[in-house]
């Protein structure tokens, strides 16, 4: 055995020349921190392999100050990063605490703040911005003195204002720290408005500094509710188009045909779990196919609900035209009767249609948070508004439908075939029904109650916009959609939905056909 160490001796004491690397194995906690420190500043291309071995605790010495790393089962050299043939059986690790950490923290740092990619440098300054660690500020001040560019500089100024603040004050820092307090306050947001709020709220501070904070604190909560007000301005564009899309279908029925469909909402169901069948066959049948069942389950929830509006419209509301008071009792009870039946079939519990990846995650705007679903469906919304619109101008059976829409009787006497104008335009606003479904699968849950969330919004849109109007149906959606969530924040969820209502019903008594009025079955004579 005094052989074996005497070999490990003497195969291993090469590694205990003097170096940059030399004092990690001390066992000595301060040689270890001075080595660190060392080791960041010395360039050496093995220093982050090493720093990130010490802190993952994958660093071993031996007592003749070999330096080893472990992978697995297995070491390589620390100084040279090539394999071990053979290690000393007084393998021990490098030991940390918290002077060593902290030590460790900055080295790491100020390689990342150096570092040749301008993505590292990047992601290290705006992490910095949120540690505080006034041990940093020198790494930070070096990184800036060499740093060329402008965008790295701020996140650098910033971090720096926030590293300045972040430690007691001092007599002599009292122009640093007004000058970080200006940083911050032009900054904004939470991290900033936290650390302005302790500046102001100490009796340590010079009242100078004091005030400015507490003035920046001010304008950052000004700026904060401007973007929450236009963050629930986005969140009302998409509900929005969820509206839009469900009252056009609306629109066309009620403009076209007079009828009350009380099972509009029914439709949106059927649309949504429409969406999750098509997600789940694919998912059975086709994996590959997963990520674009989404885009494959529009085509399918129009064609699938419009064929059962077609049927609804020939099995049921052609025989009571002209009877309104009947349509809407004959609808409500089929829309019971659809609800039942989808709760028979997929039972009364939630099922969820999965976001496909390229649809989940979000990206700022300023002071907001765009998601991509959310922004999906408002594109997805004027899409099929445009498309509804090339269908209504540039094809037959649209102009059949305004035809009918403007003058049914002389329509009939001019050869148009008024009930299967019915019919379509009764399954084309069923389909569109169906593409909301697909739409608000992303956004909420699929269940048999799903309708009854967004049909009396749709009816509010119709009669608020102007019965048959799109361009009215548009922009009751988006005042709606946006004017609810603005409020929700404020009053309440149902005091907003109440404040909304009581508006809509003022506009419409002085307003009887809404924003955008259209000629009617009122005007025939």
């Amino acid at each position: 055995m005094a052989a074996l160490v005497m070999g490990a001796a003497i195969v291993f004491s090469p590694l205990a020349r003097a170096d940059e690397f030399d004092a990690l194995a001390s066992g000595h906690f301060e040689d270890v921190a001075g080595a660190i420190a060392t080791l960041a500043a010395s360039g050496n291309p093995q220093a982050a392999a090493v720093l990130h071995a010490l802190e993952g605790h994958q660093l071993f010495a031996s007592s003749q100050g070999g330096l080893f790393i472990r992978q697995g089962e297995n070491y390589v050299e620390a100084r040279t990063g090539q394999p071990a043939s053979a290690t000393p059986p007084d393998l021990h690790p490098v030991r940390l605490n918290n002077r060593v950490r902290k030590a460790l923290a900055g080295a790491q740092a100020e390689m990342e703040l150096v570092a040749p990619q301008r993505d590292v440098r990047l992601k290290a300054a705006t992490a910095l911005y949120g540690r505080h660690d006034p041990a940093l500020l020198p790494a930070i001040d070096h990184a800036l003195s060499v740093e060329k560019d402008s965008g790295v500089r701020v996140k650098l100024e910033e971090a720096r204002a926030a590293t300045i603040l972040g430690q007691p004050a001092g007599e002599d820092a009292q122009g640093q720290r007004l000058e970080a307090v200006h940083t911050l306050a032009g900054v904004g947001g939470l991290e900033a408005r936290s650390i302005l709020a302790s500046v102001a709220a100490s009796s340590v501070e010079a009242p100078d500094v004091r005030k400015a904070a507490s003035e920046g604190v001010s304008a950052i909560d000004w700026h904060l509710r401007m973007w929450s007000v236009f963050q629930n301005a986005f969140y009302g564009l998409s509900y929005g188009s969820v509206l839009l899309l469900a009252a056009t279908g609306l629109a066309i029925t009620f403009g076209v045909m007079g009828v009350i469909n009380m099972a509009h909402g029914e439709m949106m169901m059927i649309g949504a779990y429409t969406t999750w069948m098509v997600q789940q066959g694919i998912r059975a049948t086709a994996p590959m196919l997963e990520p674009v069942a989404i885009l494959l389950a529009i085509p399918v929830a129009f064609l699938v609900c419009g064929t059962i509006g077609v049927v609804i419209e020939r099995g049921l509301i052609r025989f009571l035209y002209g009877r309104p008071l009947e349509t809407l009792l004959a609808t409500w009870g089929l829309s019971l009767i659809l609800q039942q039946a989808v709760r028979s079939i997929f039972g009364p519990t939630n099922l969820a249609v999965e976001t496909p990846s390229w649809l989940s995650g979000s990206f700022a705007l300023g002071g907001m948070d765009i998601t991509l679903n959310r922004l999906a469906i408002f594109i997805f919304s004027g899409l099929v508004l445009g498309g509804l619109m090339l269908v209504l101008r540039r094809t037959p059976l649209g102009l059949q439908m305004r035809a009918v829409t403007q003058n049914r009787r002389m329509a009939a006497l001019m050869g148009i075939r008024t009930p299967r104008v019915d019919a379509l335009a009764f399954g084309l606003g069923a389909g569109l029904a169906g593409l909301a479904g697909v739409a608000v699968s992303q956004i909420d849950n699929v269940s048999p109650n799903l309708g009854q969330s967004y049909i009396i919004d749709s009816f509010m849109v119709v009669v608020f916009g102007g019965v048959g109007n799109l361009w009215g149906t548009l922009a009751a959606a988006m005042a709606l959609g946006m004017g609810g969530k603005i409020l929700e924040p404020t009053i309440g969820a149902v005091s907003a939905k109440i404040a909304i209502l009581v508006l809509v019903i003022l506009y419409i008594q002085r307003h009887p056909r809404g924003m955008f009025p259209v000629r009617g079955r009122g005007v025939e004579s």
